[in-house]
């Protein structure tokens, strides 16, 4: 039990250590990849008068 604890204590260490590794070597070539251009919001599409929409709700509820 002792070894399997030592071993998950060992891998979770060096999993540390590779991720922080990982993390400045990535950080390296981030100037060299293009950053995301950020997302235009669509415009709103204009609705309908709310006179139509309850008209149309009306004719769909008696038909």
């Amino acid at each position: 039990m002792i070894a399997g604890m030592g071993i998950v204590y060992v891998f979770l260490t060096v999993l540390i250590i590779v991720t922080k590794i990982s993390m400045k070597a990535i950080g390296n070539f981030d100037s060299i990849l293009p950053q995301d251009a950020p997302k235009k919001k669509a415009a709103p599409k204009a609705a309908g008068s709310d006179d139509e929409n309850v008209a149309l709700a009306i004719a769909v509820a008696l038909g």
